[in-house]
């Protein structure tokens, strides 16, 4: 015991005072810190940094961001924490284009507006020009005339009303692949059926149906083609039970005389 090193309370003083110093230190740092942090986000808030210095629009496909953009109200140099981001989105839709909006703030200056469309059912075809269809049944403006309506069928003998409404809703229950497959959709009503419809196919079938639960009866039409010749003409009716009904063959009396001769 008497060789061991006995520290007295004056060896340790020093080492205390070390401690204190650099907890006061550490405490002083950091109250620094929080007070120039909040120095930098007054100014920010105040200063034009916060201001929006660019907007992007994501999510579109056939509405340009200049139209998106317009329609926001929203304008580089307002402050981003000043955006109603409910309101910007309730605006835009309300445009026939829109589905939904979602407007986000990007620190520390952008805005992002991510917008979801109403697919294209379909496409009018009047004199020429073509006009879309949204899943709605709403008609949008003439489309470009550069542009070509190749992702949808084309419409003939329409106006925009409860039956197109009507057939909008069932066109978007379809799969993808059985929507490329349709080429024209006539209206061609009957005092019997008022929502009849005559179908033109790419792969050559024509199709008589009714608008009336078409996406449950249409289903129907890739086993019935099947089932048919390949070198056989003729309708596909799918109003009730479906069936196939053959062209009859017209033989042209020049064809007749000719065989008469031989």
């Amino acid at each position: 015991m008497a060789n061991d090193k006995v520290i007295t309370i004056n060896d340790r003083i020093p080492k205390l005072k070390e401690q204190r110093r650099q907890r006061t230190n550490r405490r002083l740092i950091f109250y620094l810190s929080i007070f120039f942090l909040l120095i930098l986000i007054v100014v920010y808030f105040q200063s034009s940094l916060s201001h929006i210095r660019s907007i992007e629009v994501t999510g579109h496909y056939y509405v340009n961001d200049e139209l998106i953009i317009a329609e926001s109200g929203l304008a580089e140099g307002t402050s981003i924490w000043n955006v109603d981001r409910s309101v910007v989105a309730t605006t835009l839709e309300a445009l026939d284009e829109i589905k939904e909006a979602t407007v986000y703030r990007r620190f520390p200056n952008k805005i992002e507006i991510e917008v979801l469309e109403y697919p294209r059912v379909a496409y009018l075809m009047d004199e020429g020009k073509y006009y879309p269809i949204i899943e709605t049944g709403t008609f949008l403006d003439e489309m470009d005339r550069n542009y070509l309506p190749v992702d949808a069928p084309i419409l003939v003998n329409w106006e925009q009303g409860e039956e197109v409404q009507e057939l909008a809703a069932e066109l978007i229950k379809l799969p993808e692949a059985l929507i490329h497959r349709i080429s024209e959709i006539y209206h061609t009503p009957t005092e019997n059926d008022p929502l009849r419809m005559t179908l033109f196919m790419n792969d050559g079938f024509e199709v008589q149906s009714t608008i009336r639960q078409f996406s449950d009866k249409f289903t129907a039409y890739p086993s019935i083609v099947e089932e048919i010749d390949p070198e056989a003409e003729g309708i596909i009716h799918l109003r009730m039970t479906p069936y196939f009904e053959e062209f009859e063959r017209v033989v042209d009396e020049e064809e007749v005389e000719i065989e008469g001769e031989r």
